[in-house]
């Protein structure tokens, strides 16, 4: 379940990161402009002062304005930075969500064969067992047949004649008539017929 999250966290964490970059820059643009004054002054200041030597005053002016002037361009190649940094988020961004959409596929593929899987398991078992239960009714139909033949033999008991349970229960695993492993109902039949099931499909073979 992780892996499954996984690509989601990355967007939104890269999402973030955008948004905070962006205030930063937002910031950084508003402090240049501030600057941008300070730098037209200085230029200004450059261009109508003498070669000569100046007052201390203008001096001191001078330095302050280079320094502004320094930060301003500080202040420039941040801001370019920051926008490169976020051209490079936003590709980041993009590339996640595309491998996430694909995650998202594979996972519904994964899903879709898992429920394949499993219907086809299901049948597969059901069909198992249906042959289960046939051959092992099949092996008690031959059981009572041969049960019956034993005791019209032993009674000289000619074909047609009724066999009740009780008749036949001594030739019989446990003195007991078998019952269907699918819930169906034996029919001993007369002495000469087969036994039948009423479950469809559990029948005794010809020649058994």
């Amino acid at each position: 379940m992780k892996l499954k999250f996984l690509p989601w966290f990355l967007v939104v964490a890269s999402f973030a990161i955008v948004v905070l970059l962006y205030s930063a820059n937002q910031k950084q643009e508003a402090e240049l402009a501030q600057l941008r004054p300070a730098g037209q002054e200085l230029e200004q200041l450059r261009a109508t002062l003498p070669d000569t030597n100046q007052p201390q005053a203008q001096t001191d002016e001078l330095t302050r304005l280079r320094t502004e002037n320094a930060d301003l361009m500080r202040l420039r190649n941040e801001v370019r930075q920051l926008r490169d940094q976020n051209q490079q988020l936003t590709r980041q961004i993009q590339s996640a969500q595309t491998q996430a959409q694909a995650a998202q596929a594979q996972a519904e593929q994964f899903r879709n064969s898992a429920v394949q899987a499993s219907a086809q398991a299901q049948q597969a078992q059901a069909v198992a067992q249906a042959q289960s239960q046939n051959l092992a009714c099949i092996n008690n139909l031959r059981q009572i047949d041969a049960a019956k033949q034993q005791w019209a033999q032993q009674n000289n008991k000619p074909s047609g004649t009724p066999v009740t349970p009780g008749d036949i229960a001594r030739f019989l695993r446990g003195n007991i008539l078998p019952t269907c492993p699918a819930g169906g109902i034996y029919l001993i039949n007369s002495v000469g017929l087969p036994p039948t099931c009423s479950t469809p499909g559990h029948v005794l073979p010809k020649g058994q």
